[in-house]
């Protein structure tokens, strides 16, 4: 008697993790990024709402309606792309974000201010980073043309944040320590020596 075992081939996480697209593959990286996008506007807009009637800054107010004008065109973009990709989106945010939000639902005045700024800052700062890891990385068009949009709104908004005066720098994460340079050879080019 012959017993014949079939083994399937090795199937590399990743890899069966894509969806073939029109714009090139869909990683699981390029779906998360729609959704975390998505997620960012469901609780940064309702925070822009809160700055017009709780902010005791002229300047937090104007910045709250900035960022909640510039997260409402991209949430468009998101749902848009999203929709051409086939991403299912949420409608609200994730955990952490509903208890930021109940924070600055909670607050008024300077103490508003002073959250509302360093939240959102830490905030942006995080899927900043996301964006432009997947912007370097992904082999989907639309996903590349929407993270490079991504970046623009979330350096504005950095900025915009910043120019409030009440960033607390030194509570952001430490940016990452860099590769170490490999030593170098110098050699002495004077004429003649070579």
């Amino acid at each position: 008697m012959t017993i014949v075992v079939v083994i399937p081939p090795s199937v590399d996480p990743a890899a069966a993790q894509l969806t073939q697209t029109s714009s090139g593959p869909l990683s699981a990286a390029d779906r998360d990024l729609l959704i975390k996008v998505r997620q960012a506007g469901l609780w940064e807009m309702p925070a822009g709402e809160y700055a017009a009637t709780r902010a005791a800054s002229q300047r937090v107010k104007e910045v709250g309606k900035q960022i909640r004008s510039e997260h409402a065109r991209l949430d468009v973009m998101t749902r848009q792309t999203a929709q051409k990709l086939g991403v299912a989106l949420p409608n609200e945010p994730n955990g952490d974000q509903q208890s930021w939000m109940a924070q600055l639902a909670a607050e008024r005045g300077p103490a508003f201010d002073q959250d509302y700024a360093n939240l959102l800052r830490a905030a942006h700062g995080k899927v900043f980073s996301t964006l432009a890891a997947v912007r370097a990385g992904t082999r989907n068009s639309e996903i590349r043309k929407f993270a490079g949009e991504g970046i623009n709104f979330v350096m504005r908004h950095m900025t915009y944040l910043e120019s409030t005066g009440l960033v607390e720098h030194g509570d952001l994460p430490e940016a990452p320590t860099p590769s170490p340079i490999p030593p170098t050879t110098f050699v002495d080019q004077k004429p003649g020596l070579q």
